[in-house]
């Protein structure tokens, strides 16, 4: 890889990190829940841009400036954005996405990422849900989601949906505008 390159790539999951960094600490709950789809985007740019783990990279730097910010909530700002990171750039693998010049195929991008936010949303509701009373999670004193049918359901289409929507503006932005820039 090229220096030049490297500098790009840094640059890029720098400057998305720094995004989802905003996004999880200066916008106030619940608007910031539900920017989850922009993470969802930059997550999907960012695989596009940096191929192989550029999900992950993008994620891990976004839980870590947010776990700094939020020192308390570290440990789940870091693993939950760092499996969402894996999870995307997973369901790139095995749905055979590349992005190219010819752009990239928009069905099995919103696939791959309603999937992949399907199931960090499941994760994180079903872990801080229906496991309150691990002794290391309550000393840190979060406010735990009860347990509900109508939540549960909710969680899975919004899961599924915000993803699907993140999937679409990902491919069109690719195949609009950012398809042409890429190396």
């Amino acid at each position: 890889m090229a220096p030049i390159q490297r500098i790009t790539r840094l640059i890029i999951i720098a400057f998305f990190g720094a995004i989802m960094f905003v996004t999880r600490v200066f916008v106030p709950p619940p608007i910031d829940k539900m920017l989850i789809v922009v993470d969802a985007v930059l997550l999907a740019i960012s695989a596009l841009f940096l191929k192989t783990g550029g999900a992950t990279a993008v994620a891990t730097v976004g839980g870590i400036l947010a776990g700094l910010w939020l020192p308390t909530f570290l440990p789940f700002s870091l693993i939950f954005t760092i499996i969402y990171g894996l999870m995307v750039d997973f369901f790139f693998i095995i749905l055979r996405i590349k992005a190219t010049r010819l752009g990239v195929p928009q069905k099995r991008l919103m696939a791959a990422m309603a999937l992949s936010t399907l199931a960090i949303a499941v994760v994180s509701y079903y872990i801080f849900s229906y496991y309150p009373n691990v002794n290391y999670v309550t000393s840190l004193s979060l406010a735990f989601i009860p347990r509900n049918d109508v939540l549960n359901m909710l969680v899975v289409f919004m899961g599924t949906a915000t993803g699907a929507v993140a999937g679409y503006a990902a491919s069109y932005l690719w195949n609009k505008y950012l398809r042409n820039i890429a190396q």
